[in-house]
Formats: structure tokens, C-alpha cells, sequence
């Protein structure tokens, strides 16, 4: 069987919002199907919320990536390599140490916040 095609329906912004508000964390579509057909509409499953532990680790790594200046400091970087006018001294290279540390601890930290094992 194919699929029919989609159906529009077009709402003012507050109407939008009204139906966001009572679908909840289920689909749209799914709500509204569940109001129009009640006792004939599919039952669907609602949207899962990531469990707490992973909001928090997803947390704290975006919150790290606020407090740091590591993204800019590696533009400037690359952008002196480019130039040609790098120069490596004792002190970056440590803050190269650092910012490497700190990219894999947030790689680490995301695939476990995404139940990826590594």
C-alpha cells in the first residue's frame, strides 16, 4: 500500500502554540490523529527524555566549552601556522598539551552521555 499524501493545516502562531502546549512531548501529528480519531487513533509511544545522568554530562560539557577560549586559541594558531609565523615555544606546547586533554575528555564525555562505548 502506498503512502497518501500529506495534510496541511495552517495555524496562526497562537494556534500553533496552543497544540504544542497539549501535545506535550508526543508528536504533533500523533496528537492530533489521537484527538480527531480517539478511540480509532493508533496509540504512539511518546518522545523519551534522555535520562537525567545524560543531561548532566551533556551539561557539564557544554558549560566547559563555555568557560575555555580554546576554539579561538586554535584558530590562532592555525592561522599563524598558515602565515608561516608560528612560533613553538615551551608555553604553547603545553597549552597544546592542555587543549588536546581537554578535547578527548569532551569526546569522552559525549559518547558516554550518548551510550556510544568508544
Amino acid at each position: 500500500m502506498s503512502r497518501l499524501a500529506p495534510f496541511s493545516l495552517r495555524l496562526t502562531p497562537e494556534e500553533r502554540s496552543q497544540l504544542e502546549v497539549q501535545a506535550g512531548a508526543m508528536p504533533l501529528s500523533s496528537y492530533i490523529k489521537s484527538v480527531v480519531f480517539a478511540a480509532e487513533a493508533p496509540k504512539y509511544r511518546k518522545r523519551r527524555k534522555p535520562p537525567v545522568a545524560e543531561q548532566q554530562l551533556l551539561a557539564e560539557v557544554l558549560a566547559r566549552l563555555g568557560q575555555t577560549q580554546q576554539a579561538n586559541n586554535l584558530n590562532q594558531i592555525a592561522k599563524h601556522l598558515n602565515q608561516g609565523t608560528l612560533i613553538v615555544d615551551p608555553e604553547l606546547e603545553e597549552d597544546l598539551k592542555c587543549t588536546v586533554a581537554e578535547v578527548a575528555w569532551m569526546r569522552a564525555t559525549l559518547m558516554e552521555a550518548l551510550g556510544v562505548k568508544s
